[in-house]
Formats: C-alpha cells, sequence, structure tokens
C-alpha cells in the first residue's frame, strides 16, 4: 500500500484500461478505442459518412466538416478494403488542424498506436459485408460511451432491418488477382482477419514418407 507502481484492482489508475471494447447496434461484433491520454470518454453526434479514407481526408483537408460530427470511413475494414489499411492520414489532419478533440472518428478499418483522440476502429460487422455502419445516413445520431462499453445509433430495429433490405454492396477497385481473391476468403477483424479456406472442411492429410 506504500507504493504506486503496482495497484490493486480496488485502487486504479483510471477507471478502464487503455484501450476499450465497444458494442451496440452499430457494432454488434464489437470495436475498439484508444482512451489512454483522453480526458472526455463520451462524445455524441450526427454522422458524416465517407465510403474511403481518400473521400474523408478531402473532406478534412477543405475544411468541409464541422465540430462536433462523428466522422464515418467505411468500407476499410479487411474484405472492403481489401486488407484493412491504418486512417492514419485523417487524424494526423484532423490534429494538424487543431480538430482531434472536437470530432469523433469510427471505421471498419484499423488504427495506428500513435492515432489521439475519439477514434473507433474495427467496427464490425464491416460495411461490405452489410454491417450497420454501411447503412449510416448523414445526420443520423451517433453515442459512443467508452465508460460503459457501447457504440449506438439512434434508429429503430425497423429503420435499420429497411436500410439493410436496401443495401447494395460497394464494388471495389480489384475485380480480379490476389487482392480480389483475398477479399473472397478473409475472415472479420475480431476472428483476427485471416484467410479461409471456404465453408468445406479440408479432410486430406500430408504424409512425409
Amino acid at each position: 500500500d506504500s507504493q504506486d507502481v503496482v495497484r490493486p484492482a480496488n485502487r486504479p489508475i483510471t477507471q478502464t484500461g487503455g484501450v476499450v471494447g465497444l458494442k451496440g447496434n452499430l457494432a454488434p461484433e464489437g470495436a475498439i478505442v484508444k482512451v489512454a491520454g483522453m480526458s472526455e470518454l463520451k462524445f455524441s453526434g450526427p454522422a458524416r459518412c465517407f465510403d474511403s479514407e481518400e473521400e474523408c481526408f478531402e473532406a478534412v483537408t477543405d475544411r468541409s466538416y464541422s465540430e462536433g460530427e462523428v466522422l464515418v470511413i467505411r468500407y476499410e475494414g479487411p474484405r472492403g478494403g481489401p486488407g484493412m489499411r491504418e486512417m492514419l492520414s485523417t487524424t494526423a489532419a484532423l490534429y494538424g488542424q487543431g480538430m482531434g478533440g472536437k470530432v469523433a472518428l469510427i471505421t471498419d478499418g484499423r488504427f495506428s498506436g500513435a492515432t489521439r483522440g475519439f477514434c473507433i476502429g474495427h467496427v464490425g460487422p464491416e460495411a461490405a459485408v452489410g454491417g450497420p455502419i454501411g447503412l449510416l445516413r448523414d445526420g443520423d445520431l451517433i453515442s459512443i460511451d467508452a465508460v460503459n462499453g457501447t457504440i449506438e445509433v439512434a434508429l429503430s430495429d425497423t429503420e435499420l432491418a429497411a436500410r439493410a433490405k436496401a443495401w447494395k454492396a460497394r464494388a471495389t477497385d480489384y475485380q480480379s488477382g490476389a487482392i480480389w481473391k483475398y477479399a473472397q476468403t478473409v475472415g472479420p477483424a475480431r476472428d483476427g482477419a485471416v484467410t479461409h479456406p471456404g465453408g468445406a472442411k479440408e479432410t486430406h492429410c500430408y504424409a512425409d514418407i
């Protein structure tokens, strides 16, 4: 009790660890936010949707966004990207403009460990497979609570179901070759974003004779 290096569970340094898992109707399979160094752990605001990092980066560069918005970068997950790349360019640009703490950013892609601010990644299911992040429209109210571990959009199940019925998959620039093949076999971020052999279980075996 006389030291502060290793603390007991009833006297933690912070309420949460440095990384918090989130779940809710916007991320039924979960999402991740790094809260280390953050003073505010809750954020609510209207969605501003972009279907690639490039679209969002251009909007940030042009300053055609507003304080209090939740910037949504989708179709950047394992299948949609394809490849689940980092969204570091956009977060760096936001901080360069002094807006890093004034907006939130959510994506089905991922972030660098150097990312700061309210940046939620690994949102699943990803947009490319019809996840709720792909059903969002500009102006939808999103609430993020890193204390209670929730991420919600103010839409009823009925409205989400109606949007899902009308949803169409977004085509990528890769319609052949190795990257296309990767996109057909890659699994979700929650399972490691690794490729899978498909529905049929392998039955053959190898023998070193």
